[in-house]
């Protein structure tokens, strides 16, 4: 038994590892104005199976749902494995279930982007909050898979309470990343040109609301850093705390490397993975705590 678990924890951090892949290339397809790639047509691409001649956004966009479907097999076999291996009520049997839920949830979110015409340049209020939905859902899923992998090869044992600091580091890092949500889907639609134009624009009386949110995730990360920073030092173990605190420093620099940079689509991305490795790490930080 203890072999197979182990075998099933090594495929659950895998499937992780595709998932975040991803999501990252889901965040390549909005950064890059690909989200209408496969025009208002879901499943199908511009109605069909495999799109004929496509465009470049077509591509990207393609090569997001192909990927995604990749995941969603995966996240199913992964299901399928832990009914086999692990009795009902054992913890990485029932996170494998909910992993599922979420990723189906993460489909249907992803396709209403297209359905809905979140995409391009639209910049509705209802974009930004579905977005901001989408990427509550995403936390979620990155959680529950990393549990699932965790408790695959843990003791089977009583829930301790998670020490109030790491709640607090979890919900700074969300809302940082909520609110960077919105920052870069307005570096998407009004990219700057030069740091002083963008400033001067974002403070005009005629800014959109959108845009004038950007202003609000510097200040966000950087108090959330500081949270986040307390929660490690205070309640983690290692090897998680070395982690979290070293992400949380690398974080801030490359925010503060892509406000300077006029947020280029590869700094984006960057920032975005460390984002999502940091979150990941507070996650096994506080279930690390579940050890005795």
């Amino acid at each position: 038994m203890r072999d197979r678990a182990i075998v099933f924890s090594r495929y659950a951090w895998c499937v992780l590892a595709w998932s975040v892949l991803v999501i990252l290339w889901g965040a390549f397809v909005r950064a890059t104005g690909s989200g209408a790639g496969c025009g208002e047509h879901w499943p199908l691409c511009n109605g069909e199976v495999l799109p004929r001649s496509p465009t470049m956004t077509t591509v990207i966009e393609f090569l997001h749902r192909v990927t995604s479907g990749v995941a969603l097999l995966s996240v199913a076999a992964l299901v399928a494995w832990a009914v086999r291996i692990f009795p009902p009520g054992h913890r990485a049997r029932r996170l494998a279930w909910i992993s599922m839920g979420l990723l189906l949830v993460e489909a249907l979110l992803g396709a209403g982007l297209v359905l809905f015409s979140y995409v391009e340049k639209n910049a509705s209020a209802g974009r930004a909050i579905y977005l901001c939905a989408h990427m509550t859902n995403t936390l979620l899923l990155i959680a529950a898979l990393t549990a699932t992998a965790w408790f695959a090869r843990a003791p089977v044992g009583a829930w301790s309470r998670v020490p109030k600091f790491v709640w607090y580091g979890f919900a700074a890092a969300f809302l940082a990343t909520l609110t960077g949500v919105i920052a870069a889907l307005g570096d998407t639609i009004w990219p700057a040109t030069s740091l002083a134009e963008g400033i001067r624009t974002e403070f005009t009386s005629a800014a959109p609301a959108l845009l004038k949110l950007r202003l609000l995730h510097p200040l966000v990360a950087f108090l959330a850093g500081f949270f986040v920073l307390v929660a490690a030092f205070s309640a983690l173990r290692s090897p998680a705390k070395p982690w979290v605190a070293g992400l949380v420093l690398v974080q801030l620099a490359l925010g503060t490397a892509n406000v300077f940079l006029l947020a280029p689509v590869w700094m984006q991305i960057t920032h975005l993975a460390v984002g999502i490795g940091l979150w990941l790490w507070l996650v096994v930080g506080a279930l690390e705590l579940q050890r005795v």
